[in-house]
C-alpha cells in the first residue's frame, strides 16, 4: 500500500504538470483546429531561461523562493514574446491554407527552436542549482516533498484561474465564440487576430510555468526535454477531449498517474545518477526519493502512448467528449 500511495503522490505531480501544458494545447485546437507540436519547445525554452535567471542568482543572497519567482518572472514573457511570433510569423499566415500546411509548419517550427536553444544553452544537460531545501512529509509510509506540494498547489490554482478566464471574462467569451464560429464572431465586432494571438500568448505562458516546474522537479533541463513531454502532454489533452479545457485538466492527472502505477509495478528503472552533470545533490535525491526512479523508468512512455492508442481507437473524442461546431 506504500508503495501504491507514493506512485499515486508522483503520479500527481507529473499530472498536474501534464495538464499544464496540455492547456496550451487544447485552447488553441478549440479555437484554430491547429495541434501546435512546437509548444512542447516553448516548455523548453521556459525551463532554460529559468535556469540561466537561476543560476545567475544562485549566489546573490536572495531567499530561494525570490530567486525561483524571478525566473519564473523572466521565462514568462520570453514564452509568450515566443508564442506570439509563432502564432504571427508561421501560422496566421496559413490560416486559410490546408490543415496540413499549418501541422508541417508546427513540426518545422519545432525543430527551429529546439536547434537554436541548442546553440544557445549547448546540447548538454544542465543541472538546475538546488538553492532549495528539501523537505520530506510521510504519508501513510510515502513520502512527499515540498516541491511536490508547491507543484500540485500551483496547478490546481492555475486551472481555477484559466477556468475563470475561459467562463467568466469578456476574453473569455470572446475565445468560446471564436471557437464556435470565427467568421460571425468577426460580424459581431470580436477582433479575431487579437483573441487568437492572446491565446497563444496564454498557452505559452502557462508552458513557461510547467517548464519551471519541470526544471525543478527534477533538477535538470536539456533542449530536446520539450519533444517528449510536448508528445505527452498532447496525448493527455486527447484523452481529456481535446478543445475542451476541462479535460485536458483531467486527461493529464489521469496519464500521470497512469504513468506513474504502470513504471512503478511493471517498468525496470536506469539510473540517472549516472548520467554525466548531474549534480550531487540529484544523486542524494535518487537515493531517498522515490519520484526520480519515475522519471528513470523505461517503460514509462511506452504507457503513455499506449493510453493514445486506446483512446483513439475506443473513444475518439475523449473522457469529456470533444467541443466543435456546436460547442457554446
Amino acid at each position: 500500500m506504500d508503495t501504491f500511495i507514493q506512485q499515486l503522490i508522483n503520479g500527481l505531480t507529473l499530472g498536474a504538470v501534464y495538464a499544464i501544458v496540455a492547456l496550451g494545447y487544447t485552447m488553441v485546437y478549440g479555437i484554430i483546429q491547429l495541434i501546435n507540436f512546437a509548444h512542447g519547445e516553448v516548455v523548453m525554452i521556459g525551463a532554460m531561461v529559468a535556469f540561466t535567471v537561476i543560476n545567475a542568482l544562485a549566489g546573490s543572497g536572495l531567499p530561494p523562493l525570490a530567486v525561483v519567482l524571478i525566473g519564473t518572472g523572466c521565462a514568462i514573457p520570453v514564452c509568450v514574446l515566443v508564442g506570439y511570433a509563432m502564432e504571427r510569423l508561421a501560422y496566421r499566415p496559413l490560416r486559410r491554407a490546408p490543415r496540413l500546411a499549418p501541422l508541417i509548419t508546427a513540426i518545422g517550427v519545432s525543430i527551429i527552436l529546439q536547434n537554436l536553444a541548442m546553440l544557445v544553452w549547448s546540447r548538454n544537460i544542465l543541472a538546475f542549482p538546488q538553492i532549495i531545501d528539501i523537505k520530506l512529509y510521510n504519508i501513510a509510509g510515502a513520502t512527499i516533498t515540498n516541491v511536490q506540494i508547491v507543484i500540485i498547489l500551483t496547478c490546481i490554482l492555475i486551472m481555477v484561474a484559466l477556468a475563470a478566464l475561459v467562463y467568466r471574462t469578456r476574453l473569455g467569451t470572446a475565445m468560446r465564440a471564436t471557437a464556435q464560429n470565427p467568421q460571425v464572431a468577426g460580424l459581431m465586432g470580436i477582433d479575431i487576430n487579437r483573441v487568437i494571438a492572446a491565446t497563444f500568448a496564454i498557452g505559452a505562458g502557462l508552458a513557461a510555468v510547467a517548464g519551471v516546474m519541470v526544471g525543478t522537479y527534477y533538477g535538470i533541463a536539456q533542449y530536446t526535454m520539450g519533444s517528449i513531454l510536448g508528445l505527452k502532454a498532447f496525448t493527455a489533452a486527447v484523452l481529456g477531449g481535446i478543445g475542451n479545457v476541462p479535460g485536458a485538466m483531467l486527461g493529464g492527472v489521469v496519464l500521470g498517474i497512469v504513468e506513474a502505477l504502470g513504471a512503478g509495478y511493471i517498468g525496470t528503472y536506469t539510473d540517472l545518477c549516472k548520467i554525466s552533470g548531474i549534480s550531487d545533490w540529484l544523486t542524494q535525491r535518487c537515493a531517498n526519493d522515490g519520484h526520480f526512479v519515475l522519471f528513470g523508468s523505461n517503460y514509462q512512455d511506452v504507457f503513455a502512448f499506449a493510453v493514445l492508442i486506446m483512446v483513439l481507437v475506443f473513444r475518439p473524442s475523449g473522457l469529456l467528449g470533444e467541443r466543435v461546431g456546436d460547442r457554446a
